[in-house]
């Protein structure tokens, strides 16, 4: 059963249960009063009786009869009963009617009203200076049964017709309130693995659905990242690794083609190094960027305090370059100290800021590296500069690209996975990261992010 029809079903149940009560309580309150009202008459009907039997000794019974018909209308299916000290009747025949234990309750406890099928009853006790007696009247009060009869079947066709429109309307209601989900499910439909990138309209609500939509393109986002990351593992090493190993079975095959001297055969050696060397560099880094993606994808995310980390970083490249090669600047702190709080991996960030830190030592030839941390109520700012080669402006948007080296920068020993990584990183924990450069004059990296409400 589909959600909607369930919602509405539920919501129907639920109105019909408190509807019925309502009702009940509204029958049984008519039921009580007009059964109540009915005792009523039945009394006075009683007490009426005993006086004109009673105050008029003189009257006949017929008379009696005549006068009480006369005076009091008939109740529907009447019985009056006038019993004396001795349980002997004084109306012919009713004697027969009420047995002597209803009698004597009758009796001793002066006022009886009871039901006897769907007849009622009133029992009272007079007192009479020709004696005590127990006078009984019963009746079937056929115009008010009638009347519940008439309003139990309004009410039977009310609820029934009250519940179809409820149902209709709460499915109706269910449908325009899920109509969102079903967009939802509509635009999750078109995604598949070939068309990661496409993401769900999160819409701007606070509801359950925006953040269903939230997570959802979350998951989308790290379902994608993981398919790169795997995608740039394969493409790469299959790339980098062929290279070296390639020419390195060349150089072999070139040298055992016919004999050589020692020092062609030095040289071949020392070209099959070279390869092998750059082999292993490529695989090393391989192995990084496997450890880096496996962690990116299972990064555990904890309060990270920004200004204690770029301490960390100022201590450990201390050790590296000695003192004084990474110069920390602080331009500005805010006054809380939970505005430099971010919510992230320590450890991922630590490999994306030595990436960058290290990429500014080597491309300046250890010339001093300027580290600038400035933070407000709304953002927290890292710079990274340098004094070096600088970057060409068209590699600028190439160098975050996996293995991509700069025409200027390919005498220098790297593999080019190391800004890729970075950015993965800085965007995981949903910063961003500018670069400035000009050529020869140096580089800038500016990594930004916001603080985190934990």
């Amino acid at each position: 059963m589909k959600i909607k029809n369930r919602l509405a079903l539920h919501f129907s149940l639920i109105t019909a249960g408190l509807l019925l009560v309502i009702l009940a309580v509204i029958y049984s309150i008519f039921y009580n009063l007009f059964k109540n009202d009915f005792y009523g008459h039945l009394k006075d009907r009683a007490k009426v009786a005993a006086q004109l039997y009673f105050e008029a000794d003189e009257i006949s019974t017929d008379s009696l009869n005549h006068v009480r018909e006369r005076y009091l209308a008939k109740l529907p299916g009447e019985i009056l009963g006038m019993y004396d000290e001795h349980d002997k009747s004084f109306i012919g025949g009713a004697h027969q009617y009420w047995s002597a234990s209803v009698i004597d309750k009758i009796r001793n406890k002066k006022f009886m009203q009871f039901t006897e099928g769907k007849r009622q009853t009133v029992g009272i006790y007079y007192n009479d200076n020709q004696g005590n007696f127990v006078i009984l009247v019963s009746a079937f009060d056929e115009l008010n049964y009638n009347r519940l009869i008439k309003m139990a079947q309004i009410m039977l066709i009310s609820f029934l017709v009250i519940n179809g429109l409820l149902f209709f309307l709460g499915r109706w209601f269910a449908q325009r309130s899920l109509a969102p989900i079903d967009g939802l499910i509509m635009q999750m439909n078109r995604i598949t693995v070939n068309n990661l990138h496409l993401r769900v309209e999160e819409g701007k609500g606070k509801d359950e659905i925006t953040a269903l939509a939230r997570y959802f393109n979350r998951l989308l986002e790290h379902l994608q990242n993981a398919f790169e990351l795997q995608q740039a593992f394969v493409t790469n090493a299959s790339h980098e690794l062929r290279t070296p190993v390639t020419s390195t079975v060349g150089e072999i095959e070139v040298a055992l083609a016919r004999p050589r001297t020692p020092e062609e055969y030095q040289k071949t050696l020392r070209s099959v190094l070279t390869d092998s060397e750059r082999l292993n560099e490529t695989i090393t880094s391989l192995l990084e960027l496997a450890q880096t993606d496996m962690q990116y994808t299972q990064a555990k995310r904890e309060p990270v305090m920004i200004d204690e980390l770029i301490w960390d970083l100022h201590d450990y490249w201390k050790k590296q370059k000695d003192a004084g090669k990474l110069v920390l600047e602080i331009s500005k702190l805010p006054e809380e100290a939970d505005l430099l709080r971010i919510y992230a991996n320590k450890a991922l960030l630590t490999i994306a800021f030595n990436n960058l830190i290290g990429n500014a030592f080597k491309f300046s030839n250890n010339q001093p590296v300027v580290c600038n941390l400035y933070a407000d109520q709304e953002m927290i700012s890292i710079k990274i500069r340098d004094s070096g080669i600088g970057i060409p402006a068209g590699d600028l948007q190439e160098i975050f690209t996996s293995f991509y080296r700069s025409p200027n920068g390919r005498s220098f020993q790297g593999s080019g996975i190391g800004l890729y990584v970075t950015q993965k990183i800085i965007h995981l924990f949903n910063g961003i990261i500018l670069v400035e450069s000009e050529k020869d004059k140096g580089t800038i990296f500016t990594v930004k992010f916001r603080p985190s409400v934990i």
